[in-house]
């Protein structure tokens, strides 16, 4: 496996201004692998694990010794036979969500003991981040003595594997090269190798777990099982760690994406989950599926300025789970599918397609939403952030790519820049560039800047 994530490992790890870094995202999505591996590479030999799972013991002596770092390190140090050196050692603490006490101690390790390399994670840490139990927004509460770090802590968003990283995985890093290096004439050449591994990676999808059963087996089928046992292990946690009194509604919520996406119009619809409901009776279980990492909230923009957060229409927007081929998987997609021509591509009316530019696009760190203007003749289903402006992202299936809503768009805004991407080859037309889709999420940042 290798991970995007590890070069921005290595910056935090040589930062001047280094504090503690949380790994935040959804459970499996590789936030352990990625905090072992670095240790690895970097301290060999000189790195501390504590996974406050398995050591309950250690966990419980925490809680009841208190969040002063010294004592803290003394307790680890007993429990692991290791020794934990400021300067030398690096601290991985996993599985925070078992140990309140640890999560609130990175605070004290950022202001007592700077010099110390502390990397944490731990599955739905986000709902901690400035919540109280029944889900609600607690920030500024200083009297929670096992309160979120906020901003005593670096933060790392790890979302599943891109497609560029499940190339690798599957060994054919020269293809991601080549669309790195603007290498067009062999991305061309090479078309029909780059599709068929986006078939795959519709149906394998980014979870790690998934990508390492098909690298090893080669078989869809293998790795939709593993799909169907993260989807079981999500549904424990829902059990485990929902307020009860949202349980039905966080439940309603994650199995309805399918059929929202699917729809001719995807806007999120409360009145699809059931008759007569309304988005009071459901925010606050959808603010708890975004912070445990399940979602992706996409809200329409108008009009598409800078910085696009102060545009949003609060009451619009598209639900997207995190992984494409999780929402597979929850749509009971027979995984045979990716051998039927483009059919993987159209599917749902193109909902796979949307889902799978939605996660690049977050994963890359690029700012979106979509656009419709209020009188609402037109829908574009990315406008894209960058630092001298935003624009227009047209995405279409397999090699349909009439753009009447981007036609729409251009004479309104006139944006210096704009995208296509559908599985056309590259191509340039005035101010338009048209990527395909499985070079989208390597060649786009570069076109942004």
């Amino acid at each position: 496996m290798q991970r995007d994530c590890i070069e921005r490992i290595a910056k935090w790890n040589k930062s001047r201004k280094r504090k503690p870094l949380v790994l935040m995202g959804a459970r499996q999505v590789g936030k352990t692998w990625l905090m072992e591996e670095f240790a690895k590479q970097n301290y060999p030999g000189k790195y501390v694990v504590v996974n406050f799972m398995r050591q309950r013991l250690l966990s419980d002596n925490i809680q009841e010794s208190g969040i002063d770092p010294q004592r803290l390190i003394r307790l680890i140090q007993t429990a692991t036979g290791q020794r934990v050196i400021p300067g030398e050692t690096l601290l991985i603490l996993d599985e925070l969500q078992e140990c309140p006490s640890a999560l609130t101690s990175l605070k004290f390790f950022n202001e007592d003991m700077p010099e110390l390399a502390v990397m944490a994670a731990g599955s739905l840490l986000g709902l901690a981040w400035g919540k109280g139990k029944d889900g609600k927004s607690q920030a500024g509460d200083s009297n929670d003595v096992c309160s979120f770090p906020v901003g005593k802590v670096n933060r790392l968003n790890v979302y599943p594997m891109t497609f560029a990283e499940f190339l690798k995985a599957n060994g054919k890093s020269s293809l991601v090269d080549a669309i790195s290096e603007g290498d067009w004439e062999t991305v061309r050449i090479l078309r029909g190798e780059y599709e068929s591994l986006l078939k795959s990676y519709f149906t394998v999808g980014g979870m790690p777990a998934a990508v390492a059963e098909w690298v090893e087996s080669g078989v869809l089928d293998e790795a939709r099982k593993i799909q169907r046992e993260i989807l079981a292990d999500y549904d424990d946690d829902f059990k485990k760690h929902a307020p009860k009194e949202l349980l039905p509604k966080i439940r309603l919520l994650w199995d309805n994406i399918p059929s929202q996406l699917a729809k001719e119009n995807n806007k999120f619809v409360y009145n699809a989950l059931r008759p007569g409901a309304r988005a009071r009776e459901y925010e606050v279980a959808l603010e708890w599926l975004k912070d445990a990492g399940m979602i992706h909230i996409q809200h329409r923009v108008c009009p598409p300025n800078l910085p696009l957060a102060h545009y949003i229409d609060l009451g619009a927007f598209k639900l997207f789970a995190h992984d494409v081929g999780l929402l597979g998987a929850m749509s009971n997609l027979d995984p045979k599918v990716v051998l039927n021509g483009n059919k993987v591509f159209t599917n749902f009316k193109g909902a796979l397609t949307e889902q799978f530019v939605l996660q690049e696009l977050c994963a890359i760190g690029v700012v979106n939403g979509y656009w419709t203007p209020d009188a609402g003749e037109a829908e574009l289903d990315f406008v894209v952030q960058a630092a001298n402006g935003v624009y227009p992202l047209e995405v279409k299936s397999a090699t349909n790519t009439k753009a009447k809503s981007m036609g729409v768009y251009m004479r309104e805004y006139k944006p210096a820049k704009a995208f296509k991407s559908s599985l056309k080859n590259y191509s340039e037309s005035r101010d338009v560039k048209s990527i395909p889709l499985y070079a989208l999420g390597i060649a786009l940042p570069s076109m942004l800047s």
